[in-house]
């Protein structure tokens, strides 16, 4: 880490710790790469010297002022330091710092470093501390929305966390509905509405609630991953035994998309579950229809429309094949 543009984080104008009075009690501590490294990485002087001096204050365990104020030049410098997170976390306890100023500190660093592990389980721990969310959600959205990263996994999971710690749901599903209105493809969206509603729970009512909000959306945009992901989803969770074939509602959206000629992959895949499903729910004798309803729908997929999974939806085909067979043979023994 550390190059030319070092300067650019902690200024030109920068007082090297040498030359600093206040730091002549201190001897540096260079790092121990041995005798002969396979790799010597070119670190730049400043970045050498402000780790020095860091790994000098660890090794004396001064936690002080001068010791917070050097983990800030040791972080612009690498934002990703475990090791130097962690002793800031133990620094602010000593001192008993305004953890609020620190929320200031790593928003501005959270702006400038947003995928950044380090800085947001950072921000969690001093959240934690102060047991105050008022911020996080406000912080997490500038992240998502503002700085046009809305899938940005790091933001999403502490926008999670603070959620289901601090019991924030009541207001999430407009902050998501209004991210799928912009972005239908948005998975990560799609993910965070999924979340909310298995707080609340999956109760018939707002199944079919949600079930009538994806297919307005699919009506939209039928090509969408996100959507159907999200319709199946949701049918799933409608208890022990429910099936995609208890949503009759459902059913006849998804037929009616396919008889208007619409071959999205994602429609044809759930077309396939459905009708598997369908045969296999049914006496051997009265399934060779809804079979033949999946092979023709695999075979358009292997050949057509998701060639790339071609050996996958081949695979379906074969595997209800000898699923049905094995149930005809059981049937016959019973018979017998």
């Amino acid at each position: 880490m550390g190059d030319s543009s070092d300067e650019e984080y902690l200024g030109t104008d920068w007082l090297p710790y040498s030359a600093r009075s206040e730091w002549a009690d201190v001897e540096p501590l260079a790092q121990d790469d041995g005798t002969n490294p396979v790799v010597s990485i070119a670190y730049s002087q400043m970045f050498r010297e402000v780790f020095d001096y860091m790994r000098a204050v660890i090794a004396r365990g001064e936690k002080s002022q001068r010791a917070l104020d050097l983990t800030t030049d040791a972080l612009r410098l690498n934002p990703a330091n475990y090791t130097v997170w962690q002793y800031r976390r133990d620094i602010l306890r000593e001192l008993k710092a305004d953890l609020n100023a620190e929320l200031d500190y790593l928003s501005e660093v959270i702006g400038q470093n947003a995928k950044n592990y380090q800085v947001w389980h950072h921000r969690r721990v001093i959240v934690e501390m102060l047991n105050d969310p008022s911020n996080e959600l406000e912080l997490t959205e500038n992240a998502l929305v503002n700085d046009g990263d809305a899938k940005n996994y790091h933001a999403w999971q502490h926008r999670q966390w603070a959620i289901r710690t601090f019991n924030l749901y009541d207001d999430e599903l407009n902050f998501v509905d209004r991210l799928i209105s912009e972005d239908q493809r948005n998975n990560s969206a799609w993910n965070q509405r999924f979340f909310v509603i298995k707080h609340f729970g999956f109760s018939p009512d707002l199944i079919q609630r949600e079930l009538t909000y994806t297919m307005n959306r699919i009506r939209i945009i039928k090509n969408n991953e996100s959507a159907w992901n999200y319709l199946v989803g949701v049918m799933r969770q409608g208890g022990k035994g429910q099936g995609l074939s208890s949503y009759p509602e459902v059913v006849a959206f998804v037929e009616e998309i396919y008889q208007a000629g619409n071959r999205s992959p994602y429609l044809l895949a759930f077309l396939v579950d459905l009708y598997q499903e369908q045969a296999l729910n049914q006496k051997v004798s009265q399934s060779d229809q809804l079979a033949r309803k999946v092979y023709g729908l695999c075979e358009e997929l292997s050949t057509k429309h998701d060639v790339i999974r071609r050996k996958y939806w081949q695979y379906v085909a074969t595997h209800l094949k000898n699923q049905l067979s094995k149930a005809a043979e059981q049937q016959q023994e019973q018979q017998h």
